[in-house]
């Protein structure tokens, strides 16, 4: 996950719609099945997939009332132990 990247897409999502985000999801997830993708294609639309999901969840702290910057701190901090586990 990209921490620019998630701040850029909670940006969109708060000038536009979360709806642009979902239905990005469902296009992305949709593309996986195709059989004929390499290995390193299908990594970055995972990479894509992770850091729009990261976003929404982003997104819904913001919403519950939390400042933007904590927010983020909060979803790497969880992103960074969940790895470290």
């Amino acid at each position: 996950m990209k921490l620019p990247v998630i701040k850029h897409l909670v940006h969109f999502i708060g000038e536009n719609d979360e709806d642009y985000i979902l239905e990005t999801l469902e296009t992305l997830e949709s593309v996986t099945e195709v059989s004929s993708l390499k290995d390193e294609e299908l990594d970055v639309i995972g990479e894509l997939i992770s850091n729009l999901y990261g976003a929404l969840e982003v997104q819904k702290s913001i919403k519950d009332g939390k400042p933007q910057k904590e927010a983020l701190n909060e979803f790497m901090q969880r992103v960074v132990g969940s790895i470290d586990n």
